[in-house]
């Protein structure tokens, strides 16, 4: 009896067509109208879906390819801002290797430094350099000294021309007035007027003196000096390497060790072949400045003397013959006003 029903049930779950078929499912008719219709028109690559759990599944499977583009489109702007962000860490990279560097240098300089002031520590000296700077730093304070008292004497020089030329103007208007003594003031007002000139002659050959003394007080030895102040850091950075050398050398001789030596040996050449550059730079502009210093300075005191000589001589003519021979042309008197022209 329970055979004869499981028979019959079997028998009612697979249904047998008129040809001995097996009958198609509703699921199966809706599979052979889509691939009927992607063998027409083709698939719409628009509208297609992925399909997660199998054909047939749930919507929530369905992921639409718009959906897609959009996340590459995110994805690409995403690996812009990767790119910005990792050249913005390379800098910052970059910055904190040379900050680490600089403060590595100073440390080691600055204990140089210490060790030489305290007499621990060797320095490099080369004496004949070193006393032709010491003579070009005191040589320029001298001259700094001669720079500021020819300012002062073209500034009281300057004051008392202008004195003489008021008290010319104060005679001649006095000759005028007074007839019982026109003749003495008129004698007075033109010796002042005479003074004032060749006083602005010698005032002009004075201000060509300071003018000269100062470009070579501070430009040129200037110039000389930034240069041996530069020598005189390598100096210390040579020596600084150089200890730090020796130090490595007297220690033990492992692998690390050796690393760390050669690393040292690299930065100790570095620093000797900038020292010695250097060096050189300064002997050169020593021997210069020099010749510059002698070329000016004989030509600025002959200058000097020869006009103060032929002013106090009262020799208008040997005032004017030394200006044109250092070839020093004098602003005429209002030289520094505009004219109405100018002022329209």
């Amino acid at each position: 009896m329970t055979d004869s029903i499981m028979s019959k049930a079997a028998t009612m779950e697979i249904p047998i067509n008129s040809n001995g078929d097996t009958g198609t499912l509703p699921e199966d008719d809706s599979l052979e109208q889509d691939l009927q219709q992607v063998m027409v028109s083709g698939p719409n690559l628009n509208e297609t879906s992925i399909v997660s759990g199998g054909y047939g599944g749930t919507a929530e499977g369905i992921i639409p390819t718009s959906s897609i583009k959009g996340s590459n489109m995110h994805h690409s702007s995403s690996s812009s801002s990767m790119t910005a962000e990792e050249t913005t860490r390379g800098v910052a990279v970059e910055k904190l290797e040379t900050m680490k560097k600089w403060g590595l240098n100073t440390y080691k300089c600055t204990k140089q430094m210490i060790s030489e002031r305290f007499g621990r520590g060797s320095r490099t000296v080369d004496l004949e350099l070193e006393a032709q700077i010491e003579v070009l730093r005191d040589t320029k304070r001298k001259y700094e000294n001669v720079l500021r008292l020819a300012r002062a004497l073209t500034n009281h020089f300057y004051n008392m021309v202008q004195t003489q030329h008021a008290l010319g103007d104060t005679f001649a208007d006095l000759s005028q007035k007074s007839p019982e003594l026109r003749d003495e003031f008129g004698y007075n007002a033109e010796t002042q007027k005479l003074l004032c000139k060749n006083g602005e002659t010698l005032l002009g050959a004075i201000n060509f003196f300071v003018s000269s003394i100062n470009t070579l007080v501070n430009k040129t030895m200037e110039d000389t000096l930034m240069t041996i102040k530069m020598y005189e850091n390598a100096r210390l950075e040579f020596d600084a390497y150089r200890s730090d050398l020796e130090e490595l050398s007297m220690g033990p001789r492992d692998a690390v060790a050796m690393a760390r030596i050669e690393a040292a040996q690299q930065q100790y050449q570095v620093q000797k072949d900038k020292y010695e550059r250097l060096r050189s730079d300064v002997t050169i502009k020593l021997k210069f400045l020099e010749e510059n210093k002698v070329k000016v300075m004989h030509k600025q005191l002959l200058l000097f003397h020869n006009a103060i000589s032929a002013y106090f001589a009262g020799n208008q003519q040997q005032l004017e013959q030394t200006l044109k021979q250092f070839n020093i042309k004098l602003r005429p008197p209002g030289a520094d006003k505009p004219s109405w022209l100018e002022e329209q």
